[in-house]
């Protein structure tokens, strides 16, 4: 079983949404980013690392630091799903390939339309494909 999928089944099995795993070259360092409907504390963070520190000694997983932590006011999009969830906010991405001499784009999260990231800009709404999409973050309102 890979890292990821071992992390995702750890996290997912104790309450938690995994956000994104960073991995340094050679897995020396490993960062876990988690999330929960209502917020996640200090205790949620060290609650998963404490299971993940016993998980990767049982599973020999070779790493020299892990941190876990919520994904921030600017959390990052990574599923289909966090464009539903997150319909109505505002949205920073990046695209892989310029469409049209651009590749980043802000604007309000309309959902998923049929595999498409739709976007209201300030030119109208636009569609993206959702693989087409190389980074996306959530703009933190203050």
């Amino acid at each position: 079983m890979q890292v990821v999928e071992l992390i995702e089944q750890a996290v997912s099995g104790l309450g938690y949404e995994l956000v994104d795993v960073e991995m340094s070259p050679r897995g020396r360092l490993l960062r876990v980013f988690i999330d929960k409907a209502a917020g996640v504390t200090v205790d949620d963070c060290v609650t998963v690392s404490n299971h993940l520190t016993r998980l990767f000694a049982v599973e020999n997983v070779d790493y020299d630091r892990l941190e876990v932590s919520s994904p921030g006011l600017d959390r990052p999009l990574k599923k289909q799903a966090d464009y539903e969830r997150f319909a109505g906010r505002e949205v920073q991405l990046k695209l892989r390939v310029p469409l049209g001499n651009q590749r980043n784009f802000s604007g309000v999260i309309v959902g998923m339309r049929e595999g498409l990231v739709v976007v209201q800009t300030e030119e109208g709404a636009r569609e993206f494909a959702f693989d087409d999409v190389e980074k996306a973050r959530l703009v933190p309102k203050f």
